[in-house]
């Protein structure tokens, strides 16, 4: 047995984002093993999102909306949570009472597994958003318009001071206790990204979302984001600043947040990282942030970090740092990171070897070497997901535009990996490092190409061109072979996740177009032109030598004939490409291929090669 004492009582994890970029079609086989796994680590607050739609769908049957039209409000699952946070409904095709159901007893099954390990389900509280026509059904009722979000319509707010609200929140906590159980953590968010307040004081609207909650559970504490400018002052001055712990998702972003007691009146809060946005297949982390600055803000005098807070946007990729940033809560003392990451190698792959240590030691000083002072905490995404441009510097547009470290000190981790001793490389620990490590010196490359295609293409000269974009594709070509020998990498596997939900065909294909719309132009045409679309880019197979080849391929043919044809290159349709790919992908395979070791070895020989 193991014993130790954490040094600070919140240990949270998983972002709002978690239910889709994640995979908001996982069954209890997944989420069984991702409690343990997160349990094992010490967390004792985990966000549950699923099956929140169930409490929605029963409430405001209570407020004259009917099951048929609630359902057509309600998002399909991988689109949920932005609908949760108050920034979208309605897409992309309303969801099925079976899949409301089967949702929320998966959901419950989830708390009830939590509490059994004796960790809290954080659930989603009540904080106004309503469904259209509020006011309508409910005459005296108070709605705030709430304008756009990313080309989404939002819901409308419930004003928080009303008499309305206070009935609603009833009926919400009331449902939610039906179909979950009760819980003392209810993350809410008001006005988030955008937001807006009206005529309504922020201040007195978060007293009335408090008032709602301690009603219905008096002992409760309110969990709300630090994320841009979020809680404002005027929420965290007008509330128990005692029972709201605030999960700071920038402590690691911003070089200028130096006083988190200052910015939130002592408000208790959580260390948190946001290492991944969208699902984003890039290595890497602030480690020396995390080293410079937990025990530093935890042990000053008058400080109140509570806790740590582990909100990527999609879970289940880093390895290496979730396991540091996991024990961050369970250390004393200054972390020394060199040593740590010659410890994971060993611990890492069951044995000390020299050619692994040296590897990760390659990684500490390059992907999970960066720091705040460029202002991010992710790595840069990879060009082979952006949609084509010559000039492309990210696939999603709020991405880092360009590399955080110098992709040539990276590439010799991949010569090191290959060269670990024979016994150590059966780990399926040892293999998906080998192919994380191949897969980002392959995508580093193509920043380094892109390039050299511009200016071939520049330059007129048809045949450079031609060479370059020869390499562009086989490239691409190979980093899907790479990661087709890996399970967790195949787009086909979460595709089939989502169509195993359905009940019939037609709500199958609709299932699939909900988590592959995500993935690519994430929503309608508005929100993919607003800047929405790659923003959950991934180097996956199926989708890196499906879509994103598709469209690779089609931009250079389209170039070659400009050039031949001494013309301007004909605007493409991308969206329209992208939407007919998501509703007729092909078959993706759900079964890896190849051997990672072996294919490893191409991507090695490849890059040292040229």
């Amino acid at each position: 047995p193991l014993t130790a004492r954490a040094n600070t009582p919140h240990r949270f994890v998983l972002n709002d984002t978690n239910d889709g970029y994640t995979g908001a079609y996982h069954g209890w086989d997944y989420w069984e093993r991702e409690i343990d796994v997160l349990a094992l680590h010490g967390y004792n607050e985990v966000l549950v999102y699923v099956g929140a739609d169930a409490v929605y769908h029963r409430a405001f049957q209570e407020f004259g909306y009917g099951d048929e039209e609630l359902r057509a409000w309600i998002p399909a699952p991988a689109h949920q949570p932005w609908w949760l946070l108050q920034n979208m409904s309605s897409f992309p095709h309303p969801v099925s009472r079976q899949l409301i159901d089967a949702r929320a007893r998966l959901g419950r099954r989830i708390c009830d597994r939590l509490r059994q390990l004796g960790m809290t389900p954080v659930l989603p509280g009540y904080f106004g958003t309503v469904p259209p026509g509020f006011g309508t059904r409910n005459p005296g009722a108070r709605t705030v318009p709430q304008g756009t979000w990313v080309g989404f319509a939002r819901p409308d707010w419930l004003d928080p001071r009303t008499g309305h609200f206070a009935r609603v929140a009833a009926a919400f906590y009331r449902a939610q206790d039906e179909l979950f159980g009760p819980s003392t953590m209810y993350k809410m968010d008001l006005l988030h990204e955008g937001g807006k307040p009206g005529d309504v004081p922020v201040g007195e609207a978060a007293r009335g979302v408090e008032k709602a909650l301690r009603t219905a559970h008096p002992g409760a504490t309110w969990v709300i984001l630090g994320w841009q400018r979020n809680p404002a002052k005027a929420i965290t001055d007008a509330v128990d600043k005692q029972r709201m712990l605030v999960v700071d998702g920038i402590s690691d972003r911003f070089p200028h947040i130096t006083d988190r007691e200052a910015d939130w009146g002592s408000t208790p809060y959580a260390f948190g990282s946001i290492w991944n946005f969208g699902g984003h297949t890039t290595l890497g982390a602030n480690t020396p942030d995390w080293a410079a600055l937990f025990e530093k803000w935890r042990t000053k005098e008058g400080s109140t970090l509570s806790g740590i807070a582990l909100m990527p946007e999609a879970a289940d990729n880093n390895p290496a740092a979730f396991e540091l940033f996991s024990e961050l809560a369970w250390r004393v003392g200054d972390l020394d990171l060199e040593a740590w990451f010659a410890e994971w190698a060993t611990a890492r792959y069951g044995a000390a070897d020299p050619h692994a240590a040296a590897a990760w030691d390659v990684l500490r000083r390059t992907a999970y070497g960066t720091t705040r002072t460029d202002k991010w905490a992710e790595g840069a995404d990879g060009l082979f997901g952006a949609r084509p441009d010559l000039a492309a510097r990210s696939a999603a547009s709020w991405s880092p535009k360009k590399m955080r470290y110098e992709p040539s000190d990276f590439e010799p981790a991949l010569g090191e990996l290959l060269t670990v001793r024979r016994d150590l490389r059966d780990s399926t620990a040892y293999r998906r490092d080998l192919l994380d490590v191949a897969r980002q010196a392959l995508s580093n490359r193509g920043r380094v190409l892109l390039p050299r295609v511009k200016e071939a293409y520049d330059a007129k000269d048809a045949a450079r061109f031609g060479r370059l974009t020869r390499d562009w594709i086989e490239l691409m070509d190979l980093l899907d072979r790479l990661v087709a020998t890996d399970s967790r990498h195949l787009l086909g596997r979460w595709v089939a996740d989502a169509r195993a939900w359905g009940a019939d065909a037609r709500e199958r294909d609709q299932l699939a177009y909900d988590q592959l719309s995500l993935l690519t132009v994430w929503g309608n045409r508005s929100g993919a032109d607003a800047g929405l679309r790659d923003y959950a880019n991934r180097e996956w197979a199926g989708l890196v030598g499906g879509l994103y080849r598709l469209r690779w391929e089609r931009y250079f043919k389209e170039l070659r004939a400009a050039l031949a044809e001494a013309r301007e290159p004909r605007k493409i349709d991308w969206f329209a490409l992208e939407d007919a790919w998501i509703r007729d992908p092909g078959r993706l395979a759900t079964r890896p291929a190849g051997d990672t070791y072996r294919v490893a070895e191409r991507v090695h020989a490849r890059l040292t090669a040229s």
